[in-house]
């Protein structure tokens, strides 16, 4: 979850130079997983739902998937620290490029490339800083 939260906060931050209406990303992701809410009263909160829930996921299958595949005196280690932000730029690469453009290509034009890629970047470091405290 702590990803996700930093996701959120670094597209607030942002959003003044980036982002016209920072609200516009949260009804984005509602309306790429529920096209028929994304414009409701409660766009905003449903995709920031959405976006924690993702965020969720993403987080364990990569600690399930890490874990298992490095050895246990590797855990907490800056490899594994390397590989969690390396696979976070991946996980970006494949949304904004084999994803998004299928399943929602207004969202693509959101928040620019860059901010998206610090964003996941960002996930990335607070997981890896996560999986050595639990290390």
């Amino acid at each position: 979850m702590a990803g996700g939260i930093a996701e959120i906060v670094w597209i607030g931050l942002v959003a003044p130079v980036s982002t016209p209406d920072p609200t516009a990303v949260a009804r984005g992701v509602a309306e790429a997983v529920i096209p028929s809410l994304g414009a409701g009263s409660g766009a905003v909160v449903l995709g920031l739902a959405i976006h924690m829930v993702l965020a969720l996921v993403l987080g364990v299958a990569l600690a399930a998937v890490l874990r298992r595949a490095l050895p246990v005196e590797r855990h907490g280690s800056v490899g594994e620290a390397v590989l969690v932000v390396s696979a976070l730029a991946i996980v970006w690469a494949v949304n904004f490029f084999v994803v998004l453009p299928m399943l929602s290509p207004t969202f693509l034009t959101l928040v620019p490339l860059w901010s998206a890629l610090v964003s996941k970047l960002l996930f990335g470091v607070v997981a890896a800083l996560v999986f050595l405290r639990s290390a």
